[in-house]
């Protein structure tokens, strides 16, 4: 045992009892550093210093200062070319609001009764139709880009085969804390194996990166790295193992403090989620593509959803799948060099990012001040007002996530970004700022502000309905010609992404990868089906998120299970019950008063009436593997999987022994005063048990006897 650490042995230790653990009564400030440093390379001191927020109203008039100053002497900047195609955007979002709001004013009835109430109903419909077009036009351009395949600046297949040189080290980075360990590792290890296939051994090095707080889930954390340490050693691939005494600020100060300690070593970082895998290829791509455009910052790849079973992620993984990248295209068309960051499954420059993109805490007091939480978009943003590119590619291939396994666990993840992005909204008028990154800090609080403006829409048009001035739900049997339009209108621009979605794996002869095309159009109902039960429960439960942030409501800030397990009707009743109560009345009432109001009242309510068998429903993995039995909702990821993914989910199913440590590699034990926000982890299903691997898993690649880093 290693004496210089200060330990002792506690056979008796009741936090992992039937194991030899080291407990520190009084723990040095010398020994914590010695114990989470020795599973890591030696510290490379370097600085990243936040610069303070000026403020919103400091940084209005600052900026309107700089404008009138740029428009006396001339120097407005030349427009570029993803400023050109915003405009575009812009003109075709603006055009076709007042279009839908044109034709919502020839439906309302001419006798002026009630002019504030209708003059609030057709601006909150302006708006949330606004919002509706830009996602339609996004989509629409998304689909031009992939058919052409030429309108791209930035593209993997440009850079395919581009040579890599031996100074393009880059640090493969996985920041967890209170994740299901064998899922975690089990995509490192596969991610890492496709690496060392690649050649890319000695280009990289991984950090597990640990914020966890239980001690029986640090254990098992240390154990599976030595595991995977000791198997790649004789690759030359390096891994290392950080533990966090101090957890500051969250995954962004968990990065920021890798970047401090070893940012220096390395001149790329990639950063990866608790569940994200990526092939070797998809790794060296994001190198290339950093070494063949120096003024990139950050190059963010497009991950697709896989790996789960339940009704709910299986319609997320097809939308994604089909739809999604649609999205994504769209958005890299229209954002060209100054795009999203969403926090994983990147690349980043170190050496920007340490200098400007550390972030200090929002002043003031409530839910929407302190440490920023939604941290991706806000840093994306600083690297590009350093003058740095930010850039999102959608044909980078081999790049995963997993979406949460029921709706419960993805609003629980919603409530965090809600507030995060909220929270962003105070920084658009921070000086410096690209117009573009403004518009993403306001469209990221918009996502989840249209919730309750919806649902003021729709109780502002009840009570004008009570008030007997509004016709739209009176009028039998059909609406007016204005009214018809306009609601034939929105929906074709809910509807036409997903068409646009199946013509163009049609166009592309992939259907077979989606069940064949009977299979690929049924599943494209069925996901968009869903999804319309779903967005009433979104609407409530985001409305709810929003009230929350802005009275400054506690935000309990968890990861979403990583694995698929059924709901009880206790954990979907806690939530739902109310809502279903409330809609049951309000249905009732409806009823009684007027069955046209009931019947326009009723793909919103009935939902939410429904919520609980709904919420159920979706989180049963029996019924989403049923659906791929039948060959509904497929995806090329489970039709044909890629080795990595196969390894991956082999990793993740398979026992795990725990290897012998030495004393100062066990777990270490803070004293019961010290054990602060400790979380269990959810039951441990593994990722994919249920998969049938198409190729057997390779044995005897285990290096047993390596060297300690």
């Amino acid at each position: 045992m290693d004496r210089t650490d200060s330990t002792r042995l506690n056979p008796r230790d009741p936090a992992s009892p039937g194991r030899t653990s080291v407990v520190l009564p009084r723990l040095a400030t010398a020994a914590r550093r010695r114990y989470t440093h020795h599973a890591a390379p030696p510290v490379q001191r370097g600085s990243m210093v936040p610069t303070p927020w000026l403020g919103f109203g400091a940084g209005l008039a600052q900026a309107l200062r700089h404008r009138a100053a740029d428009a006396v002497q001339g120097m407005a900047d030349a427009p570029s070319a993803g400023s050109r195609r915003r405009t575009a955007l812009v003109l075709l979002v603006l055009g076709s609001a007042t279009l839908a709001a044109a034709m919502l004013l020839l439906s309302l009835p001419p006798d002026g009764t009630q002019p504030l109430a209708r003059a609030a109903q057709v601006g909150l419909f302006t708006l949330l139709f606004a919002w509706v077009a830009a996602g339609f036009v996004t989509a629409l351009m998304g689909y031009r880009a992939l058919r052409h395949g030429r309108l791209q600046p930035l593209s993997y297949r440009a850079v395919s085969r581009d040579p890599i040189g031996a100074d393009a080290h880059t640090a493969v980075i996985m920041p967890i804390c209170n994740e299901h360990v064998a899922t975690v590792f089990a995509g490192l290890a596969a991610t890492a194996e496709s690496l060392v296939a690649e050649g890319g051994a000695r280009l990289a090095e991984f950090y597990v990166l640990s914020d966890t707080s239980d001690p029986e889930l640090r254990a098992a954390e240390r154990n599976a790295w030595v595991q995977l340490r000791d198997r790649f050693a004789h690759t030359g691939l390096r891994v290392h193992y950080r533990w966090r005494l101090r957890r500051t600020r969250r995954k962004a100060g968990n990065v920021a403090d890798f970047c401090r300690r070893w940012g220096q070593r390395h001149r790329y970082m990639v950063v990866l989620d608790a569940d994200s895998v990526m092939s070797g290829e998809a790794l060296l791509g994001l190198v290339r593509l950093m070494e063949a455009h120096p003024d990139a910052g950050i190059v963010q790849s497009a991950p697709v959803a896989c790996g789960l079973d339940t009704l709910h992620a299986r319609s997320q993984q097809f939308a994604g799948r089909v739809t999604g990248r649609l999205f994504s295209a769209g958005m890299q068309y229209w954002q060209l060099g100054e795009s999203h960051y969403w926090g994983h499954n990147a690349i980043i420059r170190i050496a920007p990012f340490m200098a400007h993109c550390a972030l200090a805490p929002l002043k003031g007091h409530g839910g929407l001040s302190g440490d920023i939480l939604s941290h991706d978009f806000v840093e994306a943003a600083l690297m590009r007002r350093a003058g740095w590119q930010v850039h999102l590619v959608s044909d980078l291939p081999g790049s995963w996530e997993q979406q949460p396994p029921h709706l419960m666990a993805e609003l629980q993840r919603d409530r965090r970004w809600c507030q995060g992005n909220l929270q962003n909204a105070r920084l658009i008028a921070e000086p410096g700022l690209h117009s573009a990154h403004r518009a993403m800090l306001g469209t990221g609080a918009m996502a989840y502000l249209s919730a309750p403006l919806w649902l003021l829409f729709l109780t502002l048009g009840v009570a004008l309905w009570l008030l007997a001035s509004h016709p739209l739900t009176g009028v039998r049997p059909l609406l007016p010609p204005a009214a018809t339009a306009l609601w034939l209108g929105t929906l074709s621009m809910l509807v036409l992404p997903r068409m646009l979605g199946v013509m163009l794996v049609l166009r592309e002869r992939q259907q077979h990868l989606f069940g064949g095309t009977l299979g690929l159009m049924a599943s494209a109902v069925l996901e968009g089906l869903l999804s319309a039960l779903q967005a009433p429960l979104r609407m409530v439960a985001h409305t709810v998120f929003v009230v929350a942030a802005l009275t400054g409501l506690k935000l309990d800030w968890k990861s979403p299970p990583r694995q698929a397990h059924s709901l009880g009707w206790r954990d979907a009743a806690r939530p739902w019950a109310w809502v279903s109560a409330l809609a049951v009345v309000a249905l009732g009432a409806a009823l009684a008063g007027d069955r046209g109001v009931a019947l326009w009242l009723a793909p919103v309510l009935l939902p939410l009436v429904l919520s609980l068998p709904l919420v159920l429903a979706s989180a049963r993995p029996g019924l989403g593997q049923a659906l791929r039995r039948a060959g509904l909702l497929l995806t090329p990821e489970e039709v044909a999987p890629p080795y990595v993914l196969q390894r991956a989910w082999a990793e993740a199913a398979a026992p795990r022994s725990a290897p012998s440590l030495p004393a100062s590699a066990q777990v270490l034990t803070l004293p019961r005063g010290q054990q602060t926000d400790r979380r269990r982890a959810q039951r441990p299903i593994p990722l994919g048990s249920d998969r049938r691997m198409a190729a057997p898993v390779p044995q005897g690649d285990t290096v047993h006897a390596a060297a300690r880093q």
